[in-house]
């Protein structure tokens, strides 16, 4: 490990739910944080943090925020029920903005958040960080062209890890799984897209900090690549889901519906704006989607505490522990639950 105490890191996009997480980890070693978000920053570690509400895409914001720091950790994007506008702008310009400005600012590493979304809808697993990049949609289009952001500065002499983490979960995450939970909470059975025998791996938030740690701390020779971050212990979908059902103790079922008229109807109701979910979900939804960890393992000794089973059941204890707090909230960020459209209608059938 560098052997330096107390470094001064930004965490663009902290207000997130990534970014959450990730401050009161770092908060916890001891550093320094300074938050960039359009968010403002409304947690009770506000007080304990340099917060500035700005935009990755503005140069004052980002030349404001960079004084002094040393290390940056890349979180900020436009998810994908953004617009292609917002994505665009947000993902790769943005991106380019900030890269450019840590290398003015002469960073010591600027450790970039992208997604194992590059990969597409594969034909193989697990995946590793060598292979072909296919990105779905406006959302992985642009984490592409991040990334390849990422390596020109590389090539100037930059250390850049960039860290692919499968979807994650944990204190704060909503969004999609909201909707798992409130039908769990409400004592339904949960349909999924298919026979749930697929093996669809997950990553708990505080496994996704230890990696960024080590990412941070390690040796710039170790860490300056590309690592896959995941869960190390996962079974099928439905076995790792039904977890939550029993955890919510109504005796309910995971439902498997038949995929490709699940994904046909969603295709639709997308079009009519009538559904939640966006085309890397469902599309992806019945396949196998894990990745290779080793190479994290090898060089970071990154070794996973969470299991996919676990991670779902301590994002639901949070959601019901805190629900008084988001209830009647919605949008399209992870930190609020997403509107379920149709699928409250449906809900009522299970």
């Amino acid at each position: 490990m560098v052997d330096k105490k107390k470094e001064r890191y930004l965490v663009t996009g902290g207000s997130g739910f990534l970014g959450i997480n990730l401050i009161r980890y770092l908060l916890k070693k001891g550093h320094d944080v300074t938050n960039l978000d359009l968010v403002e920053f409304d947690y009770p570690e506000k007080p304990k943090i340099r917060s500035i509400r700005g935009d990755i895409r503005i140069r004052k914001d980002v030349e404001d925020a960079m004084k002094d720091i040393d290390i940056v950790v890349h979180c900020a994007a436009a998810l994908p029920l953004y617009s292609k506008e917002e994505i665009f702008s947000t993902d790769i310009e943005g991106t380019k903005l900030v890269l450019e400005i840590a290398n003015k600012n002469n960073v010591e590493r600027f450790i970039h958040i992208s997604t194992t979304a590059v990969y597409g809808i594969p034909d193989h697993h697990p995946l590793f960080e060598e292979d072909k990049l296919d990105g779905v949609g406006n959302y992985g289009i642009a984490k592409i062209e991040a990334e390849k952001a990422c390596l020109a500065y590389r090539d100037r002499g930059m250390v850049v890890p960039i860290v692919r983490p499968k979807s994650f979960i944990g204190p704060e995450r909503l969004g999609v799984f909201a909707i798992l939970y409130d039908w769990a909470k409400d004592g339904r059975h949960v349909p999924i897209i298919g026979s749930g025998k697929n093996r669809y791996q997950l990553l708990d938030v505080e496994d996704l900090c230890d990696a960024i740690y080590l990412c941070a701390k390690l040796e710039k020779s170790k860490v300056n690549d590309i690592f896959n971050i995941g869960a190390g212990e996962f079974t099928t979908m439905r076995e790792d889901y039904q977890a939550v059902l029993d955890e919510a103790g109504f005796k309910r079922r995971i439902v498997g519906l038949p995929a490709w008229p699940a994904i046909w109807t969603l295709r639709l109701l997308e079009i009519m704006h009538l559904s939640p979910l966006y085309k890397w979900v469902y599309e992806t939804a019945p396949e196998d989607s894990f990745v290779s960890i080793e190479k994290a393992k090898k060089k970071l000794g990154y070794s996973p505490k969470y299991s996919n089973k676990d991670a779902l059941r301590r994002n639901y204890q949070w959601y019901i522990k805190n629900l008084h707090k988001f209830k009647g909230q919605s949008g399209v960020t992870h930190r609020v639950p997403w509107k379920q459209g149709i699928l409250s209608v449906v809900k009522w059938f299970f």
